[in-house]
């Protein structure tokens, strides 16, 4: 995926757009001609295929000599730096699937307006002989200025494998991708016969969908649906529309019209566009007509529906006197039970899912799927419809996770760079919500406000979905270190929540907690278990061993009614986070991913400045924060496995050794300049406050502070005597403050309404980098220490884990999967150079913004940790539909 700032000719990248599978969409400015246009690049299987490129380059000159004002154009094909991308017209506003989300018709005089200026494109593009193929909503824009623009005309003929006009892959029915073949790439619901069996595509195929458009315009709903694409399909070739949603408004002509369009038999099919327009034009034209036609039609109707009531209600009268009894003694009809239906969505090829944080979603109706997917090195938040086979990334959500819906399903909200935001489904500004180091959970109730965890060792906060400050909503009890995977029940007046200890293994303490959102009261659910979800059928689900488990559960009286039991195993469960991959819809649709509990391994290696590695020999464990001590000699480093303890490796002898045994949970470890002593965040005494103990394990462990707040250790001061760490609470997202060593005594930095994190002191001491969020995302900054004096922004684009070289003239720091470094002089004053990138690579990055790796004593080695690739079992999301039904059956109420 390009980054805004990515020069392809003369053109400049300014963001990304979408996907599909037709390649990458980005928007970008043309520097020659000065406008903003829109850049498909093509996919790297087809830009490969010389034959197919030049076919391809063939149809996009044809496709470039389409100009009319309904019709998005093409400017050209271009070539830049081995990509090869299509330039095109960029056109602002919505599209018809997001004016229609939600199953909201249009009015019917804006229907046809719409329509009208559909039909002219298509009159346009089939006097030239080019047929769309893929004509959908989400290829029809509608501008600010109401004009219309259909996307992609022709495109789909152009990706076609197969040049032969004959043939059915010239239909967008068929993967153009060798990659995925015979992957439906097409919208289903609004393919005609032909192309769902397979045949020859001719104008009339565009006519087939211009009806199936205008139908969803005037009704909120496809005319041909199903619950998977072979559904779909069937009811195209076998179905007819229900005509009875067409509003009453609609002129007879246009039921009419579309009968005509809808034909099975595309012989019978309106022929030409022309036709379809004039028939449009006519009924805005002399809408008074048709609205009395409809009216009278309509009246006629009610007329003979009062004759047949008056006709039968004499005998209806006396049917009932006599069957009065056998009514009351007639046993009440079974409720009518809605069908279960299970499929699967396969990620495109390459694509996999985020799994460090939940990565699935479903919106509340059940009608919207987000989930997160690492694409060449880009993880971003995907949409799609649960009746589309497309999938599109939501612009400005790169690096996002944890995403959650809005009650109504127009706001998607999600953890990124440090902070909670939100963005509208239908596209726009990305809007920040505050501070949040690590995604814990969120879920976001009917009266506006989002309740969410930040960090894995606090409480759970409340705030405003506009923004502001997040005030405290849970409290610690029993030695309780963290409160994680919030939800709201359909009340909206108490919260399911998992209590337990920041561990490693966190799901094994953990327990379902239930609060009051009025009292404050809580009581326990279940133990050792995490990820409390409620489903709509009554019943509490939550992970345990990775299962997903079901107990029946009162709503009214808040009580577990029933006994346990699985319902769905082996989800992909990682249990030091308490994460598991799996949402549920109000609607009682499920989706989830297999993969049992994730044991992460990873080794240490170190990696040079050009990004060649070379692995150490430390056993495969799960590492974290790799710090080599002053001599060179031993590295500490975090290993998470039933507890999170700090060990020491010593490199010579290829020795790893427990170095922590007090608490269980001992990170971001450091150590002193003099090699003596290694200083630690340890949750021995409760709050994950500092210790040290020395370095060759002799003695105890000393408390360095004491507060409710949290501590995290990040650099000690050239001498020893100072220690600089980041504080953070309930209250205060994260400041920076430095320990005296001598006295104990904490003294402030850098108290700001932002998130600080990170300080790193210089190796002269003079000198404390950091990471802040105040600009609106991470960046690295330097200030003088201890001030006064201004400050210097290092990063450009985004930045955190900053390093010191050991030799004070670089600063170093990560963006993504880069290594960037710039250059430092502090005489005679201080300056900075340009960021340059030393090496890219997917190596972990801390959560915390603290740096998980190290750099060599001569500064030319960075000792980094390599995550081992584990057998891929995320490559596809389950869904059920109306899985209430099966929890029903599996998990019954008991009787009362």
């Amino acid at each position: 995926m390009l980054s805004p700032g990515t020069i392809l000719g003369t053109y400049e990248i300014t963001s990304h757009i979408g996907s599909g599978g037709m390649g990458e969409v980005y928007q970008a400015h043309d520097t020659k001609l000065g406008r903003d246009v829109a850049i498909k690049v093509l996919p790297e299987q087809f830009a490969r295929d010389s034959e197919r490129l030049a076919r391809f380059q063939r149809e996009a000159r044809m496709l470039a000599a389409l100009n009319h004002p309904n019709i998005a154009a093409i400017y050209g094909l271009e070539e830049s730096g081995g990509l090869h991308y299509l330039v095109m017209e960029l056109v602002p506003g919505q599209t018809l699937r997001e004016r229609t989300a939600g199953e909201r018709p249009l009015l019917v005089e804006e229907a046809l307006a719409i329509a009208r200026q559909i039909a002219e494109a298509l009159e346009a593009a089939h006097e030239k002989n080019i047929i769309h193929r893929d004509l959908k909503p989400a290829n029809v824009k509608v501008t600010p200025a109401s004009r219309v623009k259909v996307l992609d005309f022709g495109l789909a003929k152009a990706f076609a494998p197969d040049p032969a006009t004959d043939d059915p892959s010239n239909s967008p029915t068929l993967s153009a991708l060798p990659t995925q073949q015979g992957l439906i790439m097409g919208t289903a619901a609004y393919m005609s016969p032909e192309q769902a069996r397979g045949r020859t595509v001719t104008k009339s195929t565009d006519i087939w969908a211009f009806g199936c458009v205008l139908y969803e315009l005037l009704t909120g709903r496809a005319a041909f649906r199903g619950e998977d694409v072979t559904e779909i399909l069937a009811a195209v070739v076998m179905k007819e529309p229900d005509w009875s949603r067409l509003p009453e408004a609609t002129p007879p002509t246009m039921h009419t019209l579309l009968r005509h369009c809808l034909r099975k038999d595309r012989r019978q099919r309106l022929q030409d566009a022309t036709d379809v327009r004039i028939q449009i034009e006519d009924a805005l034209i002399a809408p008074g007509a048709d609205a009395r036609t409809a009216a009278a039609a309509k009246a006629m109707r009610a007329l003979r529906r009062r004759w047949l009531v008056f006709g039968l209600s004499f005998g209806a009268l006396v049917a009932s006197i006599t069957g009065l009894a056998a009514w009351y003694l007639k046993p009440a009809p079974a409720s009518a039970s809605l069908p279960v239906s299970r499929f699967s969505i396969a990620l495109p090829e390459g694509d996999r899912l985020g799994a460090a944080a939940p990565a699935t979603a479903l919106s509340p109706d059940g009608k919207q799927l987000a989930y997160v997917a690492i694409r060449g090195g880009t993880q971003m938040i995907y949409l799609r419809a649960m009746d589309s086979l497309e999938s599109t990334a939501v612009p400005g959500t790169e690096g996002g996770t944890c995403p959650f819906f809005s009650p109504d399903g127009q706001w998607l909200g999600f953890y990124a760079t440090g902070e909670l935001k939100k963005v509208s489904v239908n596209g726009g500004a990305v809007v920040t919500l505050g501070a949040a180091q690590t995604p814990r959970g969120a879920t976001w109730s009917r009266q506006g406000a989002i309740i969410f965890a930040n960090t894995s060792f606090g409480t759970l906060l409340q705030v405003s979905d506009a923004g502001g400050m997040p005030q405290p909503l849970t409290r610690h009890e029993g030695g309780e270190t963290s409160h994680r995977w919030p939800q709201l029940l359909p009340d909206g007046n108490s919260v399911l929540f998992a209590a337990g200890q920041a561990t490693a293994n966190f799901a094994n303490g953990a327990r379902i907690v239930l609060q009051s959102l009025a009292t404050g009261a809580r009581r326990d659910l279940v133990q050792a278990a995490t990820y409390p979800r409620y489903a709509p059928s009554g019943h509490l689900i939550y992970v345990q061993a990775g299962n997903l488990m079901a107990v029946p559960f009162d709503l009214q009286r808040l009580q577990i009614t029933g006994t346990a039991v699985p319902v769905v195993e082996s989800v992909s469960q990682i249990p030091g986070a308490g994460i598991a991959q799996y949402s549920i819809s109000t609607t009682g649709s499920l989706v989830y991913v297999t993969g049992g509990i994730q044991q992460t391994q990873s080794s240490l290696v170190w990696v040079s400045r050009n990004g060649a590695e070379q692995p150490l020999l430390a056993p495969p464990r799960d590492y974290r924060v790799p710090r080599l001590s002053p001599d060179g000699r031993r590295i500490t480093v975090v290993i998470d496995d039933q507890e999170t303890q700090v060990w020491l490796y010593d490199i010579s002898r290829d020795a790893l050794s427990r170095f922590t045994f007090e608490g269980n949970s001992n990170l971001h470890q450091l150590w002193t300049p003099d090699n003596k002593w290694i200083a630690f965040q340890s949750n021995k005494e409760g709050p994950q406050n500092l210790f040290w103990q020395l370095a060759d394990g002799s003695g105890g462990l000393e408390r360095l502070t004491t507060s409710e707040s949290v501590h995290i250790p990040a650099s000690f001061s050239p001498d020893g005597k100072l220690l600089a760490l980041h504080e953070s609470s309930a209250t205060v997202p994260g400041d920076i403050w430095v320990l005296q060593i001598s006295d104990r005594k904490l003294l402030p930095f850098l108290r700001t309404p932002f998130t600080e994190w990170a300080p790193m002191f210089s190796p002269d001491g003079r000198w404390l980098a950091y990471v802040s969020n105040e600009s609106g995302r991470n960046e690295v900054y330097v200030q003088p220490y201890p001030g006064p004096g201004g400050k210097w922004p290092i990063s450009t684009g985004g930045g955190i884990e900053p390093r010191w070289n050991p030799n004070g003239r670089e600063l170093f720091y990560r963006n993504g999967d880069t290594m960037m470094a710039v250059d430092i002089t502090t005489q005679p004053a201080f300056s900075a150079s340009n960021p340059r990138l030393l090496f890219e690579g997917q190596y972990p990055r801390n959560p915390g913004a603290i740096a998980n790796y190290d750099i060599s004593p001569d500064g030319q080695r960075f000792l980094m940790v390599k995550e081992i690739p584990q057998a891929a079992s995320d490559a596809q999301i389950n869904v059920v539909l109306n899985w209430s039904e099966d929890l029903k059956r599996l998990a019954p109420a008991p009787m009362q």
